[in-house]
């Protein structure tokens, strides 16, 4: 049923999904999913449209206020781990551990940037996340220019995360959000 409403979703606003994936998305069984540019809630409904119309298996870490009933019941269905900001969490550790543990398929998707108001830097907790658990990054990605939501790559991380972290960003600089302006992307020095 939620392939089909994502579907809906998808079709109905015109948007298209792009795997480009060296082995395609769904043969990637333990994974980091980053998706970025994120600057508007738009975001979370065309990537969890494209995560549910190709199948993916995800978890994702949400501000604990966004959990109230009756919107936190669809939020836990579909995938999200509440987290009460004001706090100090093993975050990280609780993701590795959520991929590690896992016997089936899973995908811990990560808004790189961590809100949807400009930040001048992205988090690091995603890197950290692939490398304790040892998976790759799959670079998801909302472009609203041409109307695309999808997954544009594969990154094996190597521990070096300032020069890691150069080449991915490098990949966003075509990718066009929602609101350009509050995208950190513009005014990072990739050279």
């Amino acid at each position: 049923m939620i392939k089909i409403i994502s579907k809906l979703i998808l079709k109905l606003s015109g948007w298209t999904i792009s795997d480009q994936t060296p082995k395609g998305i769904i043969n990637y069984h333990k994974a980091v999913i980053i998706g970025a540019p994120h600057t508007s809630n738009w975001d979370y409904v065309y990537a969890m449209a494209a995560i549910y119309r190709v199948g993916l298996n995800i978890k994702y870490l949400a501000k604990d206020s966004l959990f109230k009933f009756p919107l936190g019941i669809l939020i836990k269905a579909l995938g999200g781990i509440p987290v009460n900001r004001s706090q100090k969490n093993n975050l990280v550790g609780m993701m590795v551990n959520i991929l590690k543990d896992s016997e089936t398929d899973i995908h811990i998707i990560v808004p790189v940037e961590g809100t949807r108001s400009y930040t001048k830097e992205w988090k690091s907790g995603f890197y950290h996340i692939a490398m304790q658990a040892n998976v790759p990054i799959i670079l998801g990605f909302m472009d609203f220019k041409t109307k695309t939501v999808g997954f544009m790559d594969v990154f094996v991380p190597t521990g070096d995360y300032q020069s890691d972290l150069i080449l991915i960003q490098k990949k966003y600089v075509n990718i066009t959000p929602k609101y350009p302006e509050l995208s950190s992307i513009k005014d990072l020095k990739l050279d």
